[in-house]
């Protein structure tokens, strides 16, 4: 039998991150992963000669003070190289008008939008408002949603009379700021923003919390910024899998879970699961579980009435989308029309395209190509349950429509694809192991944000979540402050204090 202090299930950025810091705390923790390697929705995939990142093709967090610089700084490791995006993107709205650069100076972004959107002003300063003190507010680790005495002590001892100022809004949208400051009429303003929320947030202006949406319109600029990963986005994870593996962790691929059980009497986990055609146990104190919570409906095998309740609350959350990507490469030569690493624009069809590109010795394509990556949201639904030639030919519509749009926007030659490749919902289902391959965590609308959101501590003793169905939104950075939250609240229960860091 196997026994640790912990059993972390999903090797993500979440996992991998949670797992590194208690090891460095001396706990014994064995990290478990579905997948051959580690990254999740953050790692990569090789296709001839091109790396692809799957999902995530950006972090934020890399700044002084921001939450991979104070974790990798905790855990005693460098971080990857990279560099600013700036602009981190450039929004193309489709109304024949310029596009929309979004520039990392604070100077030049406040020229770009006055220029862009004329009155909107007052709507900016306030989001700059709101975002500094949640900024400062999330600075001092709180723990949210409140579900204990020793999380309220936590966030009474964050909180700060501006805090309690911005908190007026916890319940407004970004359409109620909006309204505030007579911008609701901007059609234009609105469509931008949509198009910017739907990304973080998983929701529109009218639905996303203002909270929010006012944090992760501001992540682009100076003292924050967007970072661009030299290599791939894999670094990430590799740097966090060296740093727990020297901490004495324990990493083990291809296993899938497949059942969480308490045992009273020992008080601990029993975790099963199998690689290939054999099944595996382990037993720890503790479970730090970052795959959506939905699989544990299927997981939690416990008749219980606590675990009835539980998996009951679990079943009423509202499902993430899904994602259609297609992975290419071209050569360099080809890209008269692309100045930047991230573009975002419209399309009648296929609403947001969101568009990744490789530059020039950052390890992702020989030298004269790149690599271009295109999303778009699609509902997991359309894509489960095909039968194989509708499936085939749905994926190549898709990959044909998406094509053409890219040559027509972009003065993309047919001839000149080197690699395409599409992934579908069904792909995601198989490479992360998430239900139905959604993507993203839950959609950040007021009733879903911060102190009303999905708890990281569970009713069920010693199992805990963490990822982005807890902290949403800014990608790698909000997964890994969810890690620090879990860890934060796990140390807590155990009397000891929590990491300042």
């Amino acid at each position: 039998m196997i026994k640790k202090d912990f059993v972390v299930v999903g090797a993500g950025i979440a996992g991998l991150t949670a797992a590194a810091i208690l090891s460095k705390l001396g706990f014994s923790v064995i990290l478990i992963e579905s997948h051959s390697q580690s990254g999740g929705c953050a790692g990569t995939f090789k296709r001839k000669n091109y790396i692809f990142d799957v999902g995530a093709t950006q972090v934020a967090g890399f700044e002084e003070g921001g939450i991979h610089s104070r974790i990798f700084k905790f855990l005693q490791i460098p971080l990857p190289e990279a560099h600013i995006l700036n602009p981190s993107c450039i929004v193309d709205l489709n109304d024949g008008r310029e596009p929309i650069h979004i520039w990392y100076e604070q100077s030049k972004w406040i020229i770009e939008r006055s220029k862009q959107f004329p009155k909107s002003e007052r709507f900016w300063n306030l989001c700059s408002i709101v975002h500094k003190s949640n900024w400062e507010f999330a600075s001092r680790n709180p723990i949210l949603p409140i579900s204990s005495m020793l999380d309220f002590a936590q966030f009474l001892k964050s909180i700060r009379p501006q805090n309690i100022l911005t908190g007026l809004l916890i319940k407004s949208s970004m359409f109620d700021l909006l309204k505030l400051c007579g911008c609701h009429k901007d059609e234009r303003l609105i469509k931008f923003l949509n198009l910017q929320l739907k990304l973080y947030s998983q929701e529109d202006v009218y639905k996303t919390a203002a909270l929010y949406g006012c944090t992760v319109l501001q992540m682009s600029q100076n003292p924050h910024g967007l970072w661009h990963l030299k290599s791939s986005m894999q670094t990430l994870s590799d740097s966090l899998e060296k740093s727990f593996i020297r901490s004495k962790g324990e990493i083990q691929f291809g296993q899938r879970v497949n059942s969480l059980n308490f045992h009273e009497f020992s008080k601990s986990w029993k975790i099963g699961g199998m690689k290939g055609n054999k099944k595996f146990e382990y037993f720890a104190e503790n479970v730090v579980y970052t795959a959506p919570p939905q699989s544990l409906i299927t997981h939690l095998n416990d008749l219980s009435d606590i675990q009835r309740q539980y998996k009951m609350q679990l079943s009423k959350l509202s499902e993430p989308s899904g994602a259609v990507v297609l992975y290419s490469a071209i050569e360099k030569s080809q890209t008269t029309k692309l100045f930047a690493n991230h573009y975002q624009f419209t399309h009648e069809k296929f609403g947001s395209i969101f568009v990744s590109i490789s530059e020039e010795g950052d390890g992702r394509a020989p030298q004269g190509e790149i690599t271009l990556i295109a999303s778009i949201f699609t509902e997991t639904k359309e894509w489960l349950n095909l039968g194989k030639e509708k499936y085939a030919n749905k994926k190549n519509h898709y990959l044909k429509g998406i094509s053409k749009i890219l040559e027509k926007k972009f003065n993309i030659l047919p001839s000149s694809w080197l690699h395409r490749e599409m992934a579908t919902p069904s792909t995601f289902q198989k490479w992360t192991n998430r239900p139905k391959g959604i993507v993203g965590g839950l959609g950040q609308s007021p009733n879903q944000f911060g102190p009303f959101g999905l708890s990281s501590r569970t009713p069920l003793n010693g199992l805990w979540l963490c990822g982005d169905s807890i902290y949403p939104g800014e990608g790698t950075a909000g997964v890994s402050q969810s890690a620090l939250m879990v860890v934060n609240q796990i140390l807590s229960s155990k009397g000891k204090s929590i990491l300042q860091i």
